[in-house]
């Protein structure tokens, strides 16, 4: 059921977008009494699941679920129609249509996908409001694991600024803007220090799947998860124990207890933990690479210190504005990643596959909403990515001909239609293979 859960999320989040992307292109081609042969969710080489002809236009659905398109007459695509480019230009193909009008109709994708992220995040601070921690109420700074201190960072340290840009909260997207940043700023034993974030320390947070620890240290020894086949789920120890003690020794901070762990690697250690208000005594295996399997309730501290904060329609309206542009800039900055030859952020690229994967196996609609806007400033920014082929490609010989006064030639145009079509399938390669080779090594 988890899995038909998680199937149904991404086929209907993607129909949606395919849908509204689609249409960007579909009325402003209407408006300007522009033919529209074929508007298609999902692709349909050889055959269509459904279709049917209304008027001048074919709808259907076909059976590559990789997308949609609009066929536009007049118009060199995907379909590479050459006999038709081939007759004599007709008034209601795109071809004959003013320069302005066309590029009106090939922005018009992306337009939607902007703003339907907007209004989606805008719906989503009106109706679930917004929790965070105030970083200014971090008194102890911060706890992290062995893998986020691999970039860089020290257990106590108070982040303060990224990149020179200031941080004033902590949310779900530290652990990103860490990773996309050159530098951070902190408060170490008093003292204000610039660190630079290490390549390799990045690769080891990109390699451990995203689950790097990050959380506020905070006074609580509350066990959070008990890995399953660890030697602390074999000694009888459950989420929810707090450690009172280990080896006679009594601890503030969690930092303080994993110390104490890494000194017992390979021999065993007494804890003694408060359950239900009860103190038991516990021996446990500590062993040399997985350590004991515990890691502390990570949400506990944000739940002490985390503000709520609600907003009405007038207020989710820059708010909304503001959150879209933070997920299109992070998600231009991720280039930094794929590119770079340490980090080697290409091979974590995640295709239809891997996104399925990510999705909750019940069903949740505050993840359903918020996935959605994501995805769309993420097409949208695809989309206009100067690559001939996608919507960008297309932008981009238009403005040449509004700089220069003449388009460029059809075999230019087809030229790099084909160019644009190898780049395409190339990164599908890429991407379809990360997501068979994850599923090989069973991620």
């Amino acid at each position: 059921m988890g899995v038909f859960i998680q199937i149904t999320s991404f086929v209907l989040i993607i129909s949606i977008l395919v849908i509204l992307h689609e249409l960007g292109h579909f009325i402003p081609a209407k408006l300007f009494k522009t033919k529209v042969e074929k508007f298609y969710l999902f692709f349909d080489p050889w055959f269509s699941i459904v279709k049917k002809k209304v008027g001048d236009t074919v709808y259907g659905i076909g059976w590559l679920p990789l997308g949609g398109y609009v066929k536009i007459a007049g118009m060199i695509d995907e379909s590479m129609d050459k006999g038709q480019m081939e007759q004599p230009p007709q008034p209601w193909e795109f071809r004959s249509k003013p320069a302005w009008q066309r590029l009106i109709i090939m922005l018009g994708g992306v337009i939607v996908n902007f703003l339907l992220a907007w209004v989606i995040y805008i719906s989503i601070f009106m109706y679930y409001g917004e929790s965070y921690v105030p970083v200014d109420q971090i008194e102890h700074g911060l706890y992290f694991d062995s893998v986020s201190e691999k970039i860089g960072l020290k257990t106590g340290d108070k982040i303060i600024a990224i990149d020179g840009d200031k941080v004033e909260k902590l949310d779900k997207y530290l652990n990103i803007d860490l990773l996309l940043g050159d530098e951070v700023t902190v408060i170490r034993e008093g003292k204000e220090v610039t660190v630079a974030l290490s390549d390799e320390g990045k690769k080891a947070a990109l390699d451990s799947r995203g689950r790097q620890i990050i959380v506020p240290r905070y006074n609580t020894l509350v066990i959070g998860n008990v890995a399953d086949s660890s030697n602390a789920k074999k000694a009888g120890i459950l989420p929810g124990d707090e450690v009172v003690m280990a080896n006679g020794n009594t601890f503030e901070f969690w930092d303080e207890f994993s110390e104490e762990i890494a000194k017992r690697k390979g021999k065993s250690i007494a804890i003694q933990v408060k359950r239900n208000n009860e103190l038991i005594d516990i021996n446990a295996q500590v062993s040399d690479s997985l350590g004991l399997g515990v890691i502390p309730d990570l949400d506990l501290a944000k739940e002490k210190l985390s503000i709520a904060r609600e907003y009405g329609f007038f207020e989710a309206i820059p708010r909304g504005f503001e959150e879209t542009i933070n997920v299109l800039v992070r998600q231009v900055k991720q280039f930094k990643l794929i590119f770079n030859p340490v980090i080697q952020g290409y091979k974590k690229v995640k295709g239809p596959i891997g996104i399925v994967e990510m999705m909750p196996t019940s069903w949740n609609w505050q993840f359903f909403w918020s996935f959605m806007a994501m995805f769309s400033v993420w097409l949208a920014f695809l989309n206009i990515l100067p690559i001939p082929a996608l919507d960008g490609g297309h932008v981009m010989f238009l403005l040449y001909e509004i700089i220069v006064g003449k388009a460029p030639s059809q075999k230019v145009m087809e030229i790099g239609q084909i160019i644009g079509f190898v780049i395409i399938m190339s990164l599908m390669v890429v991407i379809f293979g990360n997501d068979i080779w994850n599923l090989i090594k069973g991620s």
